[in-house]
């Protein structure tokens, strides 16, 4: 029966899941065929009752299923879609409905414990979740649309990532009817996932089990007997199981939700002994795929994410070797990307999924399936959209994690040091749910953190040439413990000459050392990679008593350790593994006859493009603005400047005034080349400019604040940017951008710690770098108080008093009135004033008269008489004059004849009444 779905009510516990742990759903999405990317999928929504438990038919769970079809009558290979933990069948309804244009009869359901299906969650348990699996294969077998092998035998693959894919490997260990999968970034032994080196990994783990516990009471109740196997009501049944029946506590022990009693149990035994067990590790491999390693003999496509520190490379690599050995073809891929830093290459994982189903479903023999190994390098930043370029690199053998091995020697003496009480502070490595961290590493910035005392350390001596690492590095150490036993956590950092370090992929391998009271020899695995280390780094090693993402010892330990062996560092080289060059647009096959053409154009329009030569006559001035147009984009009309000109000198501190919408924005951006002018030109001591001319470089520019790394001090962070522009260190003159800044000591404190004020100030002075003769500054005074304000007039003044030019926009009349000599008043795009301060500022109407020995009454009675005289009102500062049609000169003459003993005369009107006047009534 056809069903229509419920709306999707939001659940806070897989939101939280979907971003966390076992991710994996959504990160998977097929590609449309050509032609049929809009043709009609059929969608069918319904319920399948299968036992709680293998021979338990009073209680049944309900599994919410969607099957979708496309195209014209006919049987077709199908493929069963499973979602991430803490997702459902609703993640991969677009995937679906792909798959399904594509030729394939599709179905998506979601695991008990999970979206509207009933159960409670197992891990992926062989006689509940994979059992399921094998009764949806039955289904398929009795739908008309499928195609079948044999009676009962369907045409079948599984693709899923996460925990998704290990259902897939696991149901084709069980169910010899599954004829291709293609799992991702998922497990092989979740014993070894959780547990590795016999260490609990305690974050990954606390995620993972909070996040089944937050999902709150199960929905639906078990079915009576007799319900139908395939009940096709669209919801399950009321009631709420919010306990286990035992323990009163909602979700088992420990309050763990949808989680089955005995993982409860399991997690919260070694959550407390802070170290697994037999019986934990027996129960996780009873889950996992490598229990069923000698029964997987289909075509696998095993995707695994390189940034990953819960599912490494490490269980890639047995599935492969497991399924492998089994007769069964096998092609690797490692994405640049895992639980720990996104999945950015979906796409092409999508085709590539889709190819390995054409080709073992359909039995397409013509399709390519892509290399047997395929690995994503970076290929630096791309500079036109800022993220990271990606290449592959292939090869037509799976070398797995120990090809071409070459020594490095090592050198460091034996090492003394100590794992704390209660294992704090931890070192950090990978953080779960914080991929920003592995990925950083990828592009050379290193955000580890080894505390001293707690780690030794070996290097190795500067690279003659670069090592590309691909796999497991190995090394052999002898361990010395005060106690029987020793936790440490090792890994290989790729240190460079300026003493910056970075781990690859943030990953660290963990490992008990039992035995170690008297001393042992052990061979140390550490982490699969794939990293170049550049010619002039070390490779350093470093074993760590502690680490964030794992649970230490809380008793305190002294650990020694030594180099043994050959006291080198055993790297896999896969020489065989061949990076692809950049693939070339298509624009460079038709340079040869589009630089033809693009000659001939530019030979037709040079004399109308060609940059102005320089004009010696203004070499010393500098800004000339002449008849300068811009509109906005997409009008005609509308003129965001229109015949603007005004001429800045040496010296000048201008201010640029206007109310919102005046041009002075358009201006200043034009001013400083990041926009084309519509016509016009401005000259910047005589040179015209354009984007990108060298004149530039001697305009500084600081637009409302810079961002700043807030864990570098001042110094750091101006020392950084001025590296960045390529120019030369000697020519910063950072000494002298400092003095006039006036940031003192607080140039040697991180930046996080400064006030708004210091912030500015820095940000002025990175402005200043290099002494810029034109220092261009927009809104410099936002957010400051008055005193910080007062600073930054000072240090403007400082600047300009050397025969530099500094040009402000603000809107503090106030402070402009006092800190610049020039002012450029703008108004609709127009220029409505320019000149002295003073002058704009004095062509008001009211006048200041001082007189010695005070004003009397009698002579403010005497001026306000005269003619042409508004008003005289007795002030603070002297005699305020209203002028109405005598002149100041005038009246000087008038005061004069009436013997007034004047000592001063001058305006006396606001910067922000002359500006008002100036622009007119705003409303």
């Amino acid at each position: 029966m056809k069903l229509r779905l419920p709306r999707r009510r939001g659940r806070l516990w897989a939101a939280v899941a979907a971003g966390t742990v076992l991710l994996g759903a959504g990160t998977w999405t097929v590609a449309s065929a050509t032609g049929q990317q809009d043709a009609p999928v059929h969608r069918e929504d319904r319920f399948l009752s299968v036992p709680e438990s293998p021979g338990e038919e009073r209680a049944s769970v309900r599994v919410d299923t969607s099957f979708f079809t496309a195209g014209g009558a006919g049987r077709r290979p199908a493929v069963l879609l499973a979602h991430g933990f803490g997702g459902s069948k609703d993640d991969l309804r677009g995937q679906a409905e792909e798959l399904a244009r594509s030729g394939y009869a599709v179905l998506t359901w979601s695991a008990r414990g999970f979206g509207r299906s009933t159960g409670r969650i197992g891990l992926n348990d062989p006689e509940r979740e994979v059992a399921d699996v094998s009764r949806l294969v039955d289904w398929l077998a009795r739908r008309p649309e499928v195609r079948l092998d044999a009676d009962g035998d369907p045409r079948v693959g599984i693709a899923g990532a996460s925990y998704g894919g290990a259902v897939a490997l696991l149901a084709a260990g069980h169910d010899r009817r599954i004829d291709a999968i293609a799992p991702q970034i998922t497990y092989w032994d979740l014993a070894d996932s959780l547990f590795p080196g016999d260490v609990f990994k305690k974050l990954w783990s606390g995620v993972f089990f909070t996040t089944g516990a937050s999902g709150g009471p199960l929905v639906g109740k078990p079915q009576e007997p007799g319900g139908s196997p395939e009940d096709s009501r669209t919801g399950p049944q009321g009631g709420a199981g919010a306990g286990d029946g035992k323990t009163g506590r909602p979700g088992g022990p420990g309050g763990c939700g949808r989680f089955a009693p005995e993982l409860c149990a399991m997690y919260e035994r070694v959550a407390v002994a802070g170290r697994p067990d037999t019986a934990a590790r027996q129960l996780l491999q009873a889950r996992s795929p490598s229990a069923v390693a000698g029964r997987i003999k289909v075509p696998a496509l095993l995707v695994q994410g390189q940034r990953d520190s819960l599912f490494p490379l490490e269980q890639s690599d047995a599935a492969a070797r497991a399924i492998a050995g089994n007769g069964a073809p096998v092609a690797v891929d490692w994405v640049a990307g895992g639980h720990d830093g996104g999945f950015g290459e979906s796409g092409r994982i999508a085709q590539r999924t889709r190819a390995w189903f054409d080709r073992y479903l359909k039995g397409d023999a013509a399709v390519d399936t892509g290399p047997v190994f395929r690995v994503t390098r970076s290929g630096g930043i791309d500079s036109t959209e800022g993220g990271q370029r990606l290449r592959g690199a292939s090869a037509d053998r799976y070398p797995g994690l120990r090809d071409a091995p070459r020594e490095v020697a090592l050198s460091g003496r034996e090492q003394l040091f100590s794992s704390p009480p209660g294992a704090a502070p931890p070192a950090i490595s990978a953080v779960p749910g914080v991929g920003a961290l592995s990925r950083l590493s990828g592009l050379g910035v290193g955000v580890a953190l080894d505390f001293p005392g707690q780690y030794a350390r070996f290097d190795s001596a500067p690279l003659d040439e670069s090592v590309r690492v691909t796999g497991s590095p190995t090394v052999r150490v002898t361990v010395s413990s005060d106690t029987d036993e020793a936790v440490l956590f090792a890994k290989v950092y790729d240190a460079g000459p300026d003493g910056q370090q970075v781990l690859p992929a943030q990953l660290v391998a963990p490992v008990r050392v039992t035995g170690a009271r008297g001393g042992r020899e052990v061979e140390l695995r550490l982490p699969a990679v794939d990293h170049t280390f550049e010619a002039g780094h070390r490779m350093r090693l470093v074993l760590a008593s502690t680490d964030l993402g794992y649970a230490s010892p809380a008793e305190p330990a002294a650990y020694t350790v030594a180099l043994a062996g050959s006291r080198a560092l055993s790297v896999p080289t896969a020489p065989g593994v061949r990076t692809a060059g950049t693939a070339l647009p298509w624009w460079v096959w038709g340079l040869p006859s589009g630089g033809v053409l693009l000659a001939g154009a530019l030979l037709l329009v040079r004399r109308r493009t060609a940059v102005p030569p320089p004009d010696p006559a203004l070499a010393d001035v500098p800004l000339v603005i002449s008849g300068l147009n811009k509109r906005y984009t997409g009008s005609a009309e509308r003129w965001a400047v229109r015949e603007l000109s005004f001429r800045v000198g040496q010296g000048q501190v201008l201010g640029l005034l206007g109310p919102n919408g005046a041009g002075k924005t358009t201006t200043l951006r034009m001013l400083m080349g990041l926009i084309r002018p519509d016509s016009g030109e401005i000259r910047l001591f005589g040179h015209a400019v354009r984007p990108g001319a060298p004149v530039l470089s001697r305009v500084g520019a600081f637009v409302e604040g810079a961002g700043f790394l807030p864990h570098l001090s001042g110094r750091a962070n101006l020392e950084l940017y001025w590296r960045a522009t390529g120019r030369p260190a000697r020519d910063a003159r950072l000494d002298e951008a400092l003095e006039i800044a006036g940031l003192g000591d607080a140039l040697e404190r991180a930046v996080r710690t400064y006030s708004q004020g210091m912030r500015q100030r820095l940000a002025l002075a990175q402005a200043m770098l290099g002494l810029p003769d034109l220092l261009i500054l927009d809104e410099p005074t936002n957010g400051l108080d008055p005193p910080q304000i007062r600073e930054m007039r000072e240090v403007m003044t400082r600047y300009a008093a050397a025969g530099r030019t500094v040009i402000v926009s603000s809107h503090l009349l106030a402070e402009v009135e006092q800190s610049c000599t020039h002012l450029v008043v703008m108004d609709r795009g127009r220029l409505v004033a320019s000149g002295p301060v003073a002058d704009i500022v004095g062509s008001g109407e009211t006048v200041l008269v001082g007189i010695e020995g005070g004003v009397s009454e009698v002579v403010a009675e005497k001026v306000a008489a005269l003619p042409g005289v508004a008003s005289a009102v007795r002030g603070e500062e002297g005699l305020l004059v209203r002028l109405a049609g005598l002149s100041a000169a005038e009246l000087l003459v008038e005061l004069v004849r009436l013997e007034v003993p004047v000592a001063r005369l001058g305006p006396h009107r606001r910067l922000e009444d002359a500006f008002l006047t100036l622009i007119g009534d705003p409303s």
